[in-house]
């Protein structure tokens, strides 16, 4: 079992910042792969980034890319989503997630599922 615990978020300004933190709990992470997705009212959720927790290969959605960076702390078992820039629309609920597949932007491959954060960018 793997468990994933956010924290972060909140409100802001657009043009700001803010770090989403997931520390996760349970397994050997070492071959999962964490990602990042967000929801937004009447939408799908999104996927935005994934890093692969041993090689530290990262992938971007186009819409995020030089604005958002993912990484992660091996030490802490954390991995965290650094936003910059931020717009309005960015404004959602944010989840991060493990998976066991690699290469994978798909809600359904990830198995486990932090609790969400919400987002929120005032114009």
């Amino acid at each position: 079992q793997v468990l994933l615990v956010q924290s972060g978020g909140g409100l802001v300004q657009a043009g700001g910042s803010l770090r989403l933190s997931c520390a996760a709990s349970g397994r050997t992470f070492s071959r999962y792969v964490m990602g990042w997705f967000r929801q937004a009212p009447g939408k799908e959720r999104e996927f935005l980034a994934a890093i692969t927790w041993g090689t530290g290969l990262t992938q971007y959605v186009d819409s995020v890319k030089g604005r958002f960076s993912i990484s992660r702390d091996n030490a802490k078992n954390t991995v965290y989503l650094q936003m910059n820039s931020l717009k309005p629309e960015d404004t959602a609920v944010y989840y991060c997630a493990a998976s066991g597949l690699v290469n994978t932007n798909k809600p359904v491959d990830y198995a486990y599922w932090g609790q969400g954060t919400q987002v929120t960018v005032s114009s």
